[in-house]
């Protein structure tokens, strides 16, 4: 994708002048963003899925005297029978993970990286229906599926900002309005981190929101040093080989503190471990249970390439690839793989393709690294075959 070639999905301007102007700086309102848009899940399909479970749901209902209740699913028919007629709103999470058809959605935001992307949740809102002003910590795109949303946007929000007193919801206490829009069926929204804003519905209307994953600074120091923990033998600790008398034996001297910094810059600098961590962060899967590897030979997997079978990418597996000095790295589901630069146009296949087959294989059956590869790939779950 040319990067200064306007793009429809972002009314008519490139992704250069997209990124440039407005991601992670300020909101636009895109109209006919996908003309003729038509959901591909009904209200009583997704209502369907918030019935399983092993999906993520929940019902906002708001009510005269309890403005705000949450519940989570799974839900049952009678919940649905129960509810009000008005000022509900059910949010099924990473719809993508299960109809390919809303996956599909995804290809409309290639110029962005696609490790980014956490997921597609869908939201049905009866008449008045809304989540009460808020605000999020990612970027993210909502696309009026069906129906009529009223979006108001409003202050930059903070640690600092004021909520109000709820056990399971994150509502502003003050909402400042700076503008507001009535995005019908192919208008979407793209909203920077930390925007204030408050969605609601004008009749019953569905709602794609299109998030984006962004790791707080405390998620990445955790996980990082975890992961750098497991490298770091026990023997290796803070020493002090060169240390003067001390005035004060009880002082703490910045001199220490040279010290403490210089063994954890020397392994948090560490460019490769950083990247692998990276890599595997990044691509961990919401719901890993949904990555799982067939019970098969390797023999019987080629066999059935050789007859036809082709192969996806698990809805739920993430993959992305990176380049080091001693060859390339595969990020599969949360896993790496150092593997040889000539297998470089495999990998960007295998991210890639929509469909994996012996003909666009071919060129990687007879070699052994490439033969391996896909069938590390399939025995752990992130390709699977097209039919399951």
């Amino acid at each position: 994708m040319t990067s200064d070639i306007p793009l429809e999905i972002l009314g008519g301007i490139s992704a250069r002048e997209f990124l440039r102007e407005y991601w992670q700086k300020k909101p636009l309102l895109i109209r006919q963003a996908l003309p003729g848009f038509e959901s591909p899940v009904s209200p009583d399909e997704l209502a369907g899925l918030s019935l399983e479970e092993d999906v993520e749901s929940r019902l906002v209902i708001e009510h005269g005297e309890r403005p705000w209740e949450l519940r989570r699913g799974p839900f049952t028919e009678d919940t649905y029978q129960q509810l009000p007629e008005r000022d509900w709103t059910l949010l099924v999470q990473a719809v993508d993970q299960l109809v390919p058809d809303v996956a599909q959605l995804v290809e409309h935001f290639r110029f962005l990286p696609n490790w980014r992307i956490d997921d597609v949740m869908i939201s049905f809102a009866a008449p008045g229906g809304g989540v009460g002003p808020h605000f999020d910590n990612y970027d993210v795109f909502l696309l009026q599926a069906h129906g009529n949303r009223r979006w108001r946007v409003g202050q930059m929000c903070d640690a600092e900002s004021k909520m109000l007193t709820h056990p399971d919801l994150r509502i502003l206490a003050e909402f400042q309005e700076v503008e507001e829009w009535v995005l019908e069926p192919g208008d979407m929204l793209y909203l920077p981190p930390r925007l204030a804003h408050y969605g609601t519905a004008e009749d019953a209307c569905m709602t794609y929101s299109l998030g984006f994953r962004a790791p707080s600074a405390a998620e990445v120091l955790t996980h990082f040093t975890d992961f750098l923990a497991q490298f770091l033998p026990d023997e290796e600790r803070y020493s002090d080989a060169d240390l003067t008398p001390a005035d004060d034996p009880y002082q703490i001297q910045s001199d220490a503190l040279d010290r403490l910094r210089t063994m954890l810059t020397e392994h948090m600098s560490d460019e490769r471990l950083l990247l692998t961590w990276f890599g595997q962060f990044m691509t961990e899967p919401r719901y890993p249970e949904r990555v799982q590897g067939p019970e098969m030979e390797e023999s019987e997997l080629f066999a059935a390439l050789s007859d036809g079978v082709v192969l996806v990418r698990n809805l739920s597996a993430r993959l992305a690839w990176s380049e080091v000095d001693i060859g390339l790295l595969l990020f599969a589901s949360g896993q790496s793989r150092l593997l040889p630069a000539h297998l470089r146009d495999l990998l960007k296949l295998l991210c890639s393709a929509d469909a994996l087959h012996v003909d666009n294989l071919q060129p990687w059956l007879a070699d052994e690294d490439g033969r391996n590869l896909i069938w590390q790939l399939v025995k752990q779950g992130s390709l699977e075959f097209a039919d399951e």
